[in-house]
């Protein structure tokens, strides 16, 4: 059989010409130059050599012939094709636009990743301890981390082929997610994006900054797991690599050095006079603390709080809206959509927070232009501060002269210089809205965690976090199977095979 030397070379260039656009697509994919990519390559590029180096009289003399000539053109054309599609296959890699039309964006990376990942200034190693596996939920968001920074990486790593990494990295079971950076190893339970994004935090901040709950009078507690307590605060605020701890002023006989923030999260009695001088003295010193005063209370702070040019109200806010039917909520539970301009409110405008049963908190005097006052959370125009509320009325309404028109302030935040250093302050009129029943229903929870941020000097973790998808499964009764079984699989089926026999015997 003779063969045609023509017909081998066009072929040696068709593979070459394969190699080097397989090679030029893996490393658009990949995002960088693997050894696999180089070889696909610089083989294509080989044979497209041998192949004109063989045929290259053939070649020349086809170029002066007119279908050679019309060959050529659609070559190029073909060429440009190709070239045009890798361009596009490239752009389309290193920019890439996705649309997210879920209701909790659930597929769109929140504020507080984007901040904490695009800050990263050290490497972080993302790890799955797991039989090699296909694209899933995890690579396709890792790849969106290394979009806004390419410090993480990403490997899968069979632990019964590699037992000495796994042996490295304590890992205790198959599956196992782990995150690494500069020697410092966060194990995972979950690979859900707010688990991820806590771990690379984890790993990356060198201290753990203190955050300490004041009790002894009653207040929420960060070990009460129940509606009413904190347990939810303690373990957000560890998530983001912050400690917390328990402190009682009377024992201690001073806030520990090693406080960062201090909370008061609802006292029902009142301090004693050492204590409020404790606090004092702390925020006088530089320190930071945030106050949760509920209303009918009275926690004896108000000489502490006008030294801030801060007022508390002796009142009730109510919210007559209706807005707090949203909820399921009465006037009683003012919905604040409107806040001040503050580093602790960013980005909450058009987000909703809710406080069960609140008081005013304000600027005291606004004329005083040394004390930097910023109230935060404003309620409606409809609301009303109903002042001295006697509890034993059946029926609440506005009375002119003696109750406040909103909109009304529910929280203030102060920031001091006091010989170079910058005490901060956080008051709001309610404590309930961070409660284990509420902290993660609309934004309360980033409202307590921001301010918490902010009091600890880390404003770049102030943010949106990710919200966690709403249960939208349906249970079905016993009878109700049934009858969607009957339906589906009986009656449905039964019309349309009832109709199809009508009409074959109408026309047969």
């Amino acid at each position: 059989m003779k063969i045609d030397r023509i017909e081998v070379c066009r072929t040696i260039g068709f593979l070459g010409a394969a190699l080097i656009l397989a090679g030029w697509v893996r490393y658009t994919v990949q995002e960088t130059m693997t050894p696999v990519s180089k070889w696909f390559m610089i083989s294509g590029a080989v044979l497209l050599v041998l192949a004109l180096g063989a045929g290259i009289r053939e070649v020349i003399a086809a170029f002066r012939t007119r279908s050679g000539r019309l060959s050529t053109n659609a070559a190029f054309l073909g060429l440009g094709v190709i070239l045009i599609l890798g361009l596009l296959n490239f752009l389309g890699v290193r920019h890439v636009k996705r649309f997210d039309w879920t209701e909790e964006k659930l597929y769109t990376l929140s504020d507080q990743t984007k901040k904490v990942v695009s800050g990263l200034n050290k490497d972080v190693r993302v790890i799955r301890f797991d039989k090699p596996q296909g694209r899933d939920a995890l690579r396709d968001r890792i790849e969106e981390y290394r979009r806004l920074n390419r410090r993480v990486s990403f490997e899968t790593v069979d632990p019964q082929e590699r037992p000495d990494v796994a042996k490295q990295f304590a890992v205790r079971r198959m599956g196992e997610l782990v995150v690494s950076s500069s020697g410092r190893i966060e194990h995972l339970d979950a690979e859900d994006e707010q688990a991820l994004t806590n771990a690379i935090l984890k790993v990356t901040r060198e201290v753990a900054k203190v955050v300490c709950f004041v009790e002894g009078h009653g207040e929420k507690s960060i070990s009460a797991s129940e509606a009413t307590g904190f347990s939810g605060v303690e373990k957000a605020l560890q998530g983001e690599n912050y400690k917390t701890q328990a402190i009682n002023l009377v024992e201690s006989k001073q806030v520990p050095a090693e406080c960062t923030v201090v909370v008061v999260a609802g006292p029902r009695t009142s301090f004693f006079p050492q204590e409020t001088e404790m606090l004092t003295h702390y925020l006088d010193g530089g320190g930071k603390a945030m106050l949760l005063l509920d209303p009918q209370t009275d926690p004896k702070l108000d000489a502490l709080l006008a030294s801030w040019n801060i007022a508390l109200g002796n009142n009730v806010a109510l919210d007559v809206s209706g807005m707090g039917q949203m909820i399921g909520a009465g006037p009683a539970v003012p919905l604040v959509v409107h806040y001040g301009e503050h580093a602790v409110t960013q980005g909450l405008e058009r987000q909703m927070t809710f406080f069960p049963l609140a008081r005013t908190v304000k600027t005291a005097d606004q004329k005083n232009a040394e004390e930097r006052v910023t109230e935060l959370l404003f309620t409606s125009a409809q609301s009303y501060a109903k002042n001295n509320l006697n509890p034993k009325e059946k029926e609440v309404r506005f009375e002119e002269g003696r109750d406040d028109k909103g909109p009304l302030s529910l929280g203030a935040a102060a920031q001091k210089s006091l010989e170079g250093k910058s005490a901060r302050l956080v008051v709001i009129g309610n404590s309930t809205f961070a409660a284990n029943a509420y902290f993660g229903v609309q934004r309360n929870g980033d409202l307590f965690q921001n301010a918490v941020n902010w009091l600890a000097l880390d404003e770049d973790l102030i943010s949106i976090r990710p919200k966690a998808p709403a249960n939208r499964r349906v249970t079905l009764s016993v009878a109700q199977q049934n009858m969607f079984f009957w339906f589906s699989v009986v009656v449905m089926p039964g019309i349309v095979l009832f109709s199809g026999l009508a009409l074959w015997w109408k026309r047969r």
